[in-house]
């Protein structure tokens, strides 16, 4: 079809541009490709008509000159130029960085602080200035801090701990009423103290007080044993037991008549029960290492405490019953055996007391000396605020060593 060239000074108007068109397919194709694509966003620009004739200083082009001129329009769409950031975001930095590890390394994130110092000079410096200046603890509340780790070590399984001695009245039953109040103070888990002694032991009331065992009601070893195979639980357990705070304990029998009527046999059986609540288990064995029970604690303990005093006779004694121990099957009991020698009446300076400790101490795992306190030499209530500083450590030193036996 020819161009159609209309009359410029008949148009109305005239003086502006002429669009020319060859044809009414190609204006077609030029206004549909003039429309934006809907679905990729585009810069502004000015939209695209067919090919228009140039006009330079009024003279018109000729239509195929300015079909030369412009370039075929793209059918593809056109893409969002690109910006790129000089400087990285934020966002970008965190992703790039590695990850830190909260868990295995909170160090990094936690300013380290020195431990509080107590008492003595350093903890007047610390409390005089108002934490500002915090030298640190010093080497005796460090030593105690590390008796209470050790304590309070964490167990796998159930353990039991015999107390034993051939002579009464030199602190068998007041170590094992202080050192099981220590272990319920710095353990996590109530400790349990079992009165095995044949000789209506007293263990319940050192821990307790005369006074309030006699009003409470008598549940003793020989009630439990009466109905142990009707408890399977720890509430069902707890009727027959007592507790001196956080430390639990069964009494002993008080009759004459059937205190030493424990056998090896029921010993077990309440071992056995008391393994599957308490992780750590007293005996208070009474005097002696040949009564009925004594075969079946020795056969179900994991280590000893044998007291002994600080007398000549007390020593022996205690040597005595290391290498009756060693000689019928207990060696390895006897070996890692702790010695506790507990000064009751304060001796006279006769006794050479370090004497007495170089000739037990190469035969055990460990010797621990209990200074003399009325706390405990009067025979009555044993509690842990009335005891001396002195005999206080002396009772963490040897919870420690038991823990540590425990293997």
């Amino acid at each position: 079809m020819p161009a159609v060239t209309p009359n410029i000074s008949s148009h109305p108007d005239a003086g502006q541009p002429v669009t020319r068109r060859t044809s009414w397919a190609e204006a077609a194709a030029a206004a549909q490709e003039a429309k934006p694509a809907t679905h990729i966003p585009a810069p502004a620009r000015e939209p695209v008509s067919a090919p228009a004739a140039r006009q330079d200083t009024g003279t018109s082009m000729s239509a195929g000159a300015d079909t030369e001129a412009v370039p075929p329009l793209s059918t593809a769409p056109s893409e969002t130029p690109a910006f790129r950031r000089s400087r990285p975001t934020v966002a970008g930095a965190i992703a790039d960085s590695p990850m830190p590890d909260f868990i295995s390394s909170p160090g990094l994130f936690v300013k380290e602080q020195k431990p509080r110092p107590v008492g003595g000079f350093r903890g007047a410096i610390y409390k005089m200035t108002g934490g500002a200046w915090n030298l640190g603890p010093g080497s005796k509340q460090r030593q105690e801090e590390e008796l209470g780790r050790r304590i309070s070590r964490q167990l796998q399984g159930s353990y039991n701990t015999a107390v034993l001695s051939l002579k009464g009245g030199i602190g068998k039953t007041s170590t094992t009423v202080g050192v099981g109040l220590t272990l319920a103070e710095y353990r996590g888990d109530a400790p349990c103290a079992i009165d095995a002694n044949p000789d209506s032991g007293d263990l319940v009331e050192r821990a307790l007080g005369e006074g309030i065992y006699q009003q409470a009601s008598p549940r003793t070893i020989t009630d439990l044993l009466r109905n142990i195979d009707s408890i399977d639980s720890l509430t069902g357990l707890a009727r027959y037991m007592h507790h001196a705070g956080r430390l639990h304990l069964i009494a002993g029998e008080q009759d004459p008549e059937v205190s030493d009527s424990l056998t090896a046999a029921e010993y077990l059986r309440i071992r056995k029960l008391i393994s599957s609540y308490y992780s750590v288990a007293l005996t208070d064995c009474g005097t002696g290492v040949t009564h009925n029970a004594m075969s079946g604690i020795l056969q179900s303990a994991d280590n000893l405490v044998i007291a002994a005093g600080y007398a000549v006779s007390g020593a022996k004694r205690a040597r005595s019953t290391l290498h009756w121990l060693a000689s019928h099957g207990y060696e390895d009991l006897a070996r890692n055996a702790i010695v506790v020698i507990t000064d009751k009446d304060e001796v006279s300076s006769r006794v050479d007391k370090d004497a007495i400790e170089e000739h037990l101490s190469g035969i055990c795992r460990e010797l621990i000396a209990v200074p003399h306190d009325r706390g405990v030499a009067d025979g009555d209530l044993v509690t842990l605020d009335v005891l001396k500083p002195e005999t206080r450590r002396a009772y963490k030193e040897i919870a420690a060593a038991i823990v540590d036996g425990y293997r």
